[in-house]
Parts: C-alpha cells; sequence; structure tokens
C-alpha cells in the first residue's frame, strides 16, 4: 500500500501545493489504503462502488466526520482513483454529501481588542495583529519575509496567495511598531533575516503551522474565554470591519485578494449593520398597530 500512497503523493505535489496541503491531502487516502489492507484484504483495482461507499459509512461513523469534511475525502478518492488507478470517476456512484452552511464567527470589536492587547509575547503579537490589520491567511502571514514589508508604501507584498497569484496588502502603521518591537525584542543574532516569523531551531523555514491555532487556542484559555476564535477570525473580523465602516464590496475584494466577489459577498451577511442600514418596507407602510 506504501507504493500507492507514494504515487498519490507525487502527483498531488506535481500540482504545486505546499507541505500542510500536501499532508492534509494524504490524510484520508491513508486511512483508505489502512481500510483495505486491514478490513477488506483487498487491493485498490479489486474495490467495488459498493466498497467505496462502504468506506466512506465507515469512515464517517469511525471519525464522526460532517458531511463537508465526507466531501473533502470524496475528492480525495477522485483525485487517487482518476490519478493514480486512471480509471473513470463516476460521480453517480458515490456522489457529494449536501450540507448546511454556517456564518462564521466574528467577534466584536471589544473582544478583538481585549483578545490583541493582552498578548504579552512580542513574537505572536506582531503575527497575529499582522493577520488582523492585512486580513492575512495563515500560510500568508507563516511566509511572509523581511523583504516583502514596504513601509514606505503602507503595504505588504503577499507571494503565497491561495489563488496562486500575488497581491498587495494593507500595512497598518501600528502593526509595524509592533514588527518593530518584535525584532528588536531578539538578540542580534536571532533576529529574522528571511522569514519574519521563522521557526526557533530552523530559522529558514517558517514558523509552524500547527503553532499558531495552539498560541490562540492558549490564549483564550488564559482569558477564560470558550474556544471561538481560529486564524481564519482574524481576516473574517478584518474585511467585517472594514465593510461597516463603508468600504465598498469591489475595494474589499482586492484587500482580501478573492477571485469572486461571491467570496466577498458573504460580509454583508456578517456585518452587524447590515440589516439596520436598510429598513424593512414594512417600517414605511406605518399605521398597522393597533391604537
Amino acid at each position: 500500500m506504501d507504493d500507492y500512497l507514494k504515487q498519490y503523493r507525487e502527483m498531488i505535489s506535481l500540482r504545486g501545493l505546499t507541505d500542510h496541503t500536501l499532508t492534509a491531502y494524504s490524510s484520508y487516502i491513508s486511512a483508505y489504503l489502512g481500510y483495505l489492507s486491514d478490513i477488506l484484504g483487498k487491493s485498490p483495482e479489486e474495490v467495488s462502488w459498493a466498497e467505496l461507499r462502504d468506506f466512506i459509512r465507515w469512515l464517517q461513523k469511525e471519525r464522526q466526520l460532517s458531511d463537508r469534511t465526507v466531501n473533502a475525502c470524496i475528492s480525495q478518492l477522485r483525485f487517487f482513483t482518476t490519478y493514480v488507478l486512471r480509471r473513470t470517476w463516476d460521480p453517480y456512484q458515490l456522489p457529494f454529501r449536501k450540507f448546511d452552511s454556517y456564518l462564521p464567527f466574528v467577534p466584536t470589536r471589544q473582544e478583538m481588542q481585549t483578545f490583541l492587547s493582552t498578548i504579552t509575547d512580542p513574537k505572536f503579537k506582531a503575527l497575529l495583529c499582522l493577520m488582523f490589520s492585512s486580513g492575512l491567511r495563515i500560510g500568508e502571514v507563516r511566509h511572509l519575509k523581511c523583504r516583502d514589508i514596504e513601509h514606505s508604501n503602507g503595504r505588504i507584498l503577499i507571494r503565497s496567495s491561495k489563488s496562486r497569484s500575488s497581491r498587495y496588502a494593507q500595512l497598518s502603521e501600528t502593526a509595524w511598531q509592533l514588527i518593530l518591537r518584535y525584532w528588536y525584542s531578539l538578540p542580534g543574532q536571532d533576529r529574522p533575516r528571511d522569514f519574519l516569523f521563522p521557526q526557533k531551531r530552523d530559522p529558514s523555514r517558517p514558523i509552524d503551522h500547527q503553532r499558531i491555532p495552539d498560541y490562540i487556542r492558549s490564549h483564550e484559555k488564559e482569558l477564560g474565554w470558550e474556544h471561538r476564535f481560529t486564524c481564519h477570525t482574524f481576516r473574517h473580523a478584518f474585511a467585517t470591519y472594514h465593510y461597516e465602516d463603508g468600504t465598498d464590496l469591489l475595494t474589499l475584494k482586492a484587500l482580501m485578494g478573492h477571485k469572486s466577489i461571491n467570496s466577498t459577498a458573504i460580509y454583508v451577511h456578517l456585518s452587524s449593520g447590515a440589516f439596520s442600514s436598510s429598513p424593512s418596507p414594512f417600517e414605511k407602510m406605518g399605521g398597522m398597530l393597533d391604537e
């Protein structure tokens, strides 16, 4: 089974994905190959559509997966079947699940201020404030390099964008001061030279992906809060507050680096002022209450 996984990872890597994405994409294929070996005792070529469906039901039961996550697993199986086994995928045999969509959590401005102002670690304070003030994704802030910060132009060059295209993000002056504070808090020999937020053990590599959500959760515990913040919360808050302050959707789309305006439009729903600024027609009719 190791050869199948190796072929899968090789085909995935040809798409130019990051190491983190490569690991995520391989997770359920590893589980699938283990299922075939330990439970079915079959090779992937011998598996029927009925057995593929049984695997999905088994996986969902064993791991308590959401329908959205099951769809991600089905996508991986489709890629494996198409590019490793070189067989035609039949979407009618294993269809995607329908799932409920939920609006993401956006903290109040006071909650965001409390969260950020109480961070004492200079590195994580600069990192998380930069994520919030510029609307950066976790992969974008991890891969920022010192030369990407253009203070004189008030902007940041984003090279590792999710859409595979570079863009500029705005640079807050306050965030810049926090970057400087973080920089000067380190001994001269330990100051970043390449990645702005490098690993401690290997400065030639960016900070580990998992360290950021781990820090966020630990800081919530310090504040006595329930776990609601994620790495993407800062990006959601950046966009929502921008929209509430009057930024139009096209400008916001550019600031966020979205390919489609549909991705940006969600912040209309997240904005607390979206409904208060547009009264119901019923209110304008008047005269409906009994006197």
